[in-house]
C-alpha cells in the first residue's frame, strides 16, 4: 500500500502564539488551539500545519507527514529504516518513523485500527 501524499506540516517552536501568527498573516487560518500551547492551522484544501511549543533547550524542528488509508499492508520504501513502527498517538491515530537514505525523517499517519469484538 502506498501513501495518498501530504497529510500535515509539523513544526515544533520555541514561542507558539508567534509561531501562530506568522502562519495567519500567510493566509492560515487556525482550526484550533489546544490548552498546552499547540494548534492547527490551514490554508485552503492542502496539508494542514501543527504547531507545538517545545523548551527552549529542544531545537525547533520541522516533519512532513504522509498519509495512508491503512497500516495493513504498507511496507516502508526500499532503503527507509523504521525508526518507530506504527503505534497509537494521543490524537487518535496510528503513526509509524521512517528516515530515508539522506537521514531525513519521516511520518506516516494511518488512521486508529478499530477494537477487535471482546
Amino acid at each position: 500500500m502506498t501513501t495518498r501524499g501530504f497529510e500535515a506540516v509539523f513544526l515544533t517552536t520555541h514561542n507558539w502564539g508567534k509561531a501562530a501568527k506568522f502562519f495567519q498573516s500567510l493566509g492560515f487560518g487556525l482550526e484550533f488551539e489546544t490548552d498546552h500551547q499547540s494548534g492547527q492551522l490551514r490554508n485552503g484544501a492542502g496539508p494542514y500545519v501543527f504547531i507545538a511549543e517545545v523548551p527552549e533547550s529542544r531545537p525547533p524542528e520541522m516533519c512532513l507527514l504522509l498519509r495512508t488509508d491503512s497500516e495493513a499492508g504498507f511496507e516502508p520504501p526500499p532503503g527507509a529504516e523504521v525508526v518507530t513502527p506504527f503505534e497509537n498517538t494521543h490524537w487518535g491515530t496510528r503513526e509509524m518513523t521512517l528516515r530515508d537514505a539522506d537521514g531525513r525523517i519521516w511520518r506516516i499517519q494511518a488512521a486508529a485500527q478499530a477494537e477487535a469484538p471482546q
